[in-house]
């Protein structure tokens, strides 16, 4: 087994409304709402952490899913984020134009699902 280049810092779940959905899971899981806007939540619970983003336009998955079109991606916690998303690369990621800053790097996996890479540090 190889040394990991990541750890999985928070899921993020895209919504057309951040508070229901924030609200919701906040009072299902027992977690904390820590961070609140109209566009973005996040919640941390259990050590872990669980984000809202607003998407404009959003549709919610079927089920069942048939079609695939599930949707969230994973925010991963890196030490160097140009090396990982080097390493991702390699691996078969794709990086995404635009990217949303120098703290963020958005990539798709093979099978194009989203996900980004994020400083640790910023994790605590």
């Amino acid at each position: 087994m190889s040394t990991p280049t990541a750890t999985i810092a928070m899921t993020t779940l895209d919504c057309a409304e951040v508070a229901p959905e924030a609200d919701f899971w906040a009072a299902m899981l027992g977690w904390e709402v820590v961070a609140s806007t109209d566009d973005y939540a996040m919640l941390v619970g259990a050590g872990q952490r669980l984000g809202f983003g607003r998407v404009e336009g959003y549709r919610p998955p079927s089920w069942p899913d048939e079609g695939g079109g599930k949707q969230f991606h994973l925010d991963l916690a890196v030490d160097d984020l140009d090396a990982a998303a080097e390493h991702a690369t390699t691996l078969g990621a794709r990086l995404v134009d635009p990217q949303p800053g120098d703290t963020w790097r958005v990539l798709l996996d093979p099978a194009g699902h989203p996900f980004c890479l994020t400083s640790a540090a910023a994790w605590g």
